[in-house]
């Protein structure tokens, strides 16, 4: 940061001043003073019509200032409540009186007096809500911002001084005479005392002299970083984490204190007292600016006897000091993290919900921000189109393996980013990178003892794999690291030995630049290395008097600018030149007579060695051969110097409101023989113009001449121009022009090459050609301008280049809104791309039209097909394959959306012979990985029903060998069944077509093999397909009539299952019929079910022992003998087996007339069927 005195303001009658308090957020500043002085004054920024001059540069007036009368004794404390716009002051005789705005005037709200004890410090919570009054005689009163007390406290035995509260306002910290610190809640109650460290061997007596706790109201710089400012008249200061923490941050500021203030960031800490000079008698008063960490970044000495306090701007950009009976103002130009890349402003700040920097990529041009977030950010540079972050590495993440193998790990990490935040590389360190430096190839990063080069590489035509390859050959060469002590020669370019680097050194390091060839290297000394690059060779020393804090070495190397840490800017010239007046040579190292100061800021340009800008408080310079320009009012930080145009930014508006960078906060100065040049054109001539840009050459005025010269067709002296700014496009303009008879066609060229195309089109259509028009309008791509020129011709226009425009029109629009796209295509008869708008739109229906209209054999017709099998479209695929000849594709597309049947039959049609192998490898398949169900559909799709079947039949047996429910197993049972039925009727259909004198040879040939296929293996299943359905539903009716009483039928049902003892296990069946004769009391039916468990084969003599014992139970109660009715049943089992059993009841049908199911051919008796709308027994609907 850079500090200098701006302004002065003298309080009357020359009142000497006590305190200043400057409000944050409404910018008033209240003094108060001897006599009862309280005056409230306000600075504004006065804007006036050049908007280019705005923050510190602008003039500002006080727009405000009022005593305030109402203190008789001298004010010794002001303090502002921000949010509830009151201000709190008090006297010498304990008098406190709180003031509020009304109608743009300060009035009395409120006022006490203890008449007891003098107040020596206020102090309003971060909310504004209460506020904490400390009395000298150790009274505490804590109040309302209404007014109220809302409690008291004496603290006996201590004389207090000072008061703060905690940000989350839980506790309080009260300063005693004597320089103790005791933390209390915010109740009043006593925790605890805080320990001192700053004051360990301080001798004699000490009194605070400030106490500040920032309360993070803009966020902190880094995590858990000191925020609390604790400082003591004898210049010990300690800044603390929290209130006991034990590791505080100690200065010795080495001055006498007066009061101390953190900025509104947290980031500087401003001490003020006064410093005694060992050889001046009078002490000379000071303000020392320190970073959280006890940095010390800049001392602001001001003249006068006696400094009494300090108070920041809100805005940290401005410091009011109280110095006798004057207030100071001091302009602060802050080290703002930032940088620019193309046309990209790079920029981080804190908000105060997150920990990490907010790092913003700003386009400039196109205006779009990129947010990236960076915990402990330290530093952003950049060059070209690229941005180094460097910061403290987080431990959280995984470092990369190749940064391991260095060793534990690093503890700062560089990341290499593009102008929108794409992170490309990075590089973890172990030296502490406090001062970073960039160059097109190479990063440079310093510590004070050791500094780091890092070759990076940005690939931008290289593969993953010859990066790779790269990476391990130059790995070694890419990093290196050398201590400042070493003498380089060269010779010892190796890996990164990072142990080499920690050796302390007593002279250390305080900035570095580089450019391509050259690395500068500045010690606290002010001592400059010179070393060569890419091969660091130490090249030469430079002394100078002062030490260095900003370095900039000139486009080709051969000055170094040096900003000193008192502001002075010198030269150094590294090359031996000529002075201008005399050919006398000027030594290489010597520094130049010239000097400048208060220099915060200062850029070379780009392209002359010559000429450089810099910033003089709020006045920006421009030296040509070291001879200034007029200055510039401005606050802006210098961005760039290229094509005698400086670009700036003010950073201190873009910052007000970080998360909006505005356009208006950028701003381009033209450099004098710019505007000299553009100027003499306007007003006096070319010619002069020309003779004047000759005495001061520079290729930007020599195009701008070139331009001139172009829009009056004076052809020559453009020619002439555009040769000495080597501008070959530009002269084959000018031959161009030349070559052309009529002057409104010339003019009409020269107005396009401005980009002036309405200008352009309008002059070709005057002179009726609009051929040029539509021309003009293709190069630029404005399809839709090239449309309505057609369109609105007289006569014919030209159909292929309609066709042109139409497709050109779609494709814009099929970028953006497809279905607009689709219209112009039609028109533009561009079937391709209306193929893959209607595809990407998913207009299905649109993409089958194309297919029909499309020719046989269009080439279109493949990549259709394609379309429609992505999206399981199968027949208008198959459709759109075999218009263009390929049947091959249409199966394979049925193969891959598993449409079996359509794939066969096109096998069929086209005479495919490997579609039957491909359906047996591929079912062989599935039942390898078990998938006998999928096997099965498979299987039916193909129409294979028999094949199907077989499977299905296994698969029901073996869900019935598992005791599966027996319902499940039915289902099973009539699945396999009805794809034997459906083989039947295929079969039968086959014989027909056989029959009606064999119509195709085809379907012969399929009936044949149909034949074949059912050879006496399958047999069993072909005739016997309904069996195993059979057996499992009487099975399960069986136990139905069971539980539903039917004890009789149920019975009957049992009898009939002793049929099926090959598909259910004879002891199912048995023990079934046992249950249920039991419960029909049919004893005898029973007794021979007994009988059958009882002579079971691999029966174990257990089960047979419990068999026999339960018999013995039934039958020595009930004797072994059935009704007539089932006695006779039973005996004629022979004539019934013959008559076809009802399904619906179990029972033989006897009568003549019954139903038969279409589908089973199953029987059932009319009035029982007649209840159901489906056979019970295949479940297909009852006619």
């Amino acid at each position: 940061m850079f500090i200098y005195l701006s302004k002065k303001i003298a309080i009357p009658n020359n009142t000497h001043l006590k305190c200043v308090s400057w409000n944050k957020d409404q910018g008033f500043i209240a003094c108060g003073g001897d006599d009862g002085l309280l005056r409230v004054l306000k600075l504004e920024i006065q804007t006036g019509d050049d908007s280019k001059i705005k923050g510190l540069a602008a003039p500002s007036n006080l727009s405000m200032n009022q005593t305030l009368e109402g203190h008789s004794g001298a004010v010794q404390v002001v303090t502002w409540n921000e949010q509830y716009e009151k201000l709190t002051t008090s006297d010498q005789n304990g008098l406190i009186i709180v003031w509020m705005l009304y109608k743009g005037a300060w009035y009395e709200e409120m006022i006490n007096n203890r008449n007891k004890s003098v107040v020596r410090s206020m102090s309003w919570n971060s909310d504004g809500q209460k506020i904490c009054i400390v009395y000298e005689d150790g009274a505490v009163i804590v109040g309302s911002v209404d007014g109220n007390r809302i409690w008291g406290k004496e603290l006996k035995g201590n004389q207090l001084a000072h008061v703060a509260w905690s940000p989350d306002s839980k506790i309080l910290l009260f300063g005693m005479a004597n320089g103790e610190v005791q933390i209390y809640d915010n109740q009043g109650n006593f925790i605890m005392q805080m320990s001192i460290s700053c004051l360990t061997n301080a001798t004699g007596a000490i009194s605070i002299a400030g106490i500040h706790w920032y309360a993070g109201t803009r966020g902190y710089v880094e995590p858990h970083c000191p925020c609390l400012a604790i400082c003591f008249d004898n210049g010990r200061c300690q800044i603390m984490r929290y209130e006991n923490d034990e590791n505080p941050v100690c200065i010795d500021t080495l001055m006498n204190v007066v009061s101390i203030q953190w900025n509104h960031y947290g980031s500087v800490l401003a001490v003020a007292g006064s410093l005694r000079a060992s050889n001046v008698e009078k002490e000379v008063n000071v303000v020392q600016f320190y970073t959280p960490f006890g940095e010390h970044l800049r001392t602001l000495k001001v003249n006068g006897k006696q400094l009494t306090g300090i108070a920041w701007e809100g805005g940290g950009l401005r410091i009011a000091l109280a110095v006798d009976s004057y207030i100071y103002f001091a302009n602060i130009r802050p080290d703002y993290k930032w940088g620019v890349c193309c046309s990209t402003v790079v920029y981080a700040y804190t908000k105060p919900e997150r920990q990490e920097y907010c790092v913003v990529f700003w386009d400039t041009k196109n205006n779009e921000k990129f947010v990236k977030y960076v915990k402990s950010l330290m530093s952003i540079t950049t060059s070209g189109d690229f941005c180094i972050l460097s910061s403290k590495a987080d431990h959280t993440q995984t470092q990369d393996q190749t940064e391991l193998e260095l060793g534990s790990h690093a503890m700062y990490v560089l990341i290499l980013c593009n102008s929108i935040g794409t992170p490309l590389d990075s590089k973890y360190i172990d030296i502490n990178p406090l001062f970073v430096t960039m160059t097109k190839t190479h990063v440079i990063a310093a510590s004070k003892e050791a500094f780091y080069l890092w070759q990076y590489r940005v690939a931008k035509k290289l593969t993953a794999l010859e990066i790779n390859q790269v990476n391990k050959i130059k790995k070694e060469g890419r990093e290196r690291v050398y201590h400042i002590d070493n003498i380089l020669s060269g010779a010892n370019d190796s890996g990164p030995d990072f142990s080499k680097a920690f050796t302390a050194t007593r002279d250390p390091i305080c900035c570095i630049t580089a450019t391509d060839k050259t690395l500068i290297v500045g010690r606290e000394s002010g001592t400059i290395h010179r070393y060569s690059l890419p091969n660091v060779v130490l090249i030469q020393k430079y002394t100078l008097n002062n030490r260095a804090h900003y370095m900039s070495l000139n486009c080709n190397s051969s000055r170094l600018a040096i900003i000193d840490i008192t502001g002075m800017l010198t030269l150094v010239d590294l090359e031996a030149r000529a002075t201008t007046d005399s050919g006398n040579q000027v030594s290489a190292g010597g520094p130049s007579k010239f000097e400048r100061k208060d220099v915060w800021d200062m850029k070379w340009a780009n392209d002359n060695p010559d000429l450089f800008a810099m910033m003089e408080k709020t006045r920006m310079y421009v030296f040509r051969n070291l001879d200034p320009e007029e200055p510039i009012q401005t606050s802006g930080y210098i961005c760039n110097f290229e094509d005698l145009e400086i670009k700036s930014v003010l950073l201190d508006e873009i910052m007000k409101d970080p998360e909006r960078p505005n356009k208006d906060n950028l701003i381009n100065f033209e450099i004098r023989s710019l505007r000299d040049s553009r100027a003499l054109i306007e007003k006096v001539g070319i010619e002069d113009a020309s003779q004047f840009i000759e005495d001061n050459p520079h290729p930007r005025l020599w195009r701008f001449l070139a331009e001139a010269a172009l829009q009056k067709l004076d052809l020559r002296t453009a020619e002439q121009a555009f040769v000495h700014c080597k501008d070959y496009q530009g002269i084959e303009f000018v031959k161009r022009l030349g070559n052309l008879q009529s002057e409104p066609m010339k003019q009409a060229e020269v107005a396009a090459y401005f980009s002036r195309f309405e200008e352009a089109e309008r002059m070709y259509l005057d002179m009726d050609r609009r051929d040029l028009a539509v021309s003009l309008r293709i190069k630029l791509g404005d399809w839709f301008r090239v449309l309505q020129l057609l369109k609105t011709g007289s006569g014919n226009c030209d159909d292929t280049l309609l066709l042109q425009a139409y497709n050109a029109i779609g494709d814009y629009f099929a970028d953006r809104q497809k279905v607009n796209a689709v219209q112009y295509y039609l028109q533009g008869q561009n079937q391709e791309r209306l193929a893959e708008c209607s595809y990407m739109l998913e207009d299905y229906d649109g993409l089958e039209r194309l297919t029909t209209v499309l020719p046989e054999n269009h080439k279109l017709l493949q990549e259709t097909g394609e379309m429609f099998a992505t999206v399981g479209m199968c027949e208008q695929a198959v459709n759109a394959y075999l218009k263009c000849n390929q049947p091959k594709a249409a199966v394979d597309t049925c193969v891959h959306l598993n449409q079996w049947n359509k794939a066969v039959e096109l096998a069929r049609s086209h005479n495919m012979k490997e579609i039957k192998s491909l359906l047996s490898k591929y079912a062989s398949h599935l039942l390898e990985k078990n998938k006998t169900l999928e096997a099965v559909e498979l299987y039916r799709k193909a129409h294979h029903f028999l094949d199907a079947a077989k499977l299905m039949f296994k698969i029901a047996d073996d869900e019935a060998k598992k005791r599966t429910k027996p319902l499940r197993v039915k289902k099973l049972y009539v699945l396999a069944a009805c794809l034997v039925e459906t083989y039947h009727e295929q079969v039968k259909a086959s014989q027909q077509s056989k029959s009606k004198a064999k119509k195709s040879e085809a379907s012969f040939a399929l009936a044949g093999l149909l034949e074949e296929d059912a050879t006496s293996s399958d047999n069993r299943i072909v005739d016997n397909a309904w069996r195993g359905a059979e057996a499992y539903h009487f099975f399960l009716l069986a136990q139905k009539q069971l539980y539903e009483g039917y004890t009789e039928n149920a019975v009957r049902t049992a009898l009939h299952l002793r049929e099926y003892e090959d598909i259910i296990p004879a002891v199912e069946i048995y023990s079934l019929l046992a249950i249920c004769a039991t419960a029909n009391r049919a004893f005898g039916t029973c007794s021979q079910a007994f009988i059958k468990l009882e002579s079971l084969e691999g029966l174990e003599p257990e089960q047979r022992q419990l068999y026999e014992d339960l018999a013995l139970k039934i039958f020595t109660k009930h004797t072994p003998k059935d009704s007539r009715m089932m006695e006779r049943e039973r005996s004629s089992e022979g004539v019934e087996g013959k008559l076809p059993t009802c399904i619906v009841t179990g029972l033989p049908i006897q009568e003549y007339q019954f139903w038969m199911c279409s589908l089973c051919k199953h029987c059932a008796l009319e009035q029982e069927i007649s209840r159901y709308n489906c056979c019970p027994l295949c479940h297909s609907p009852v006619a």
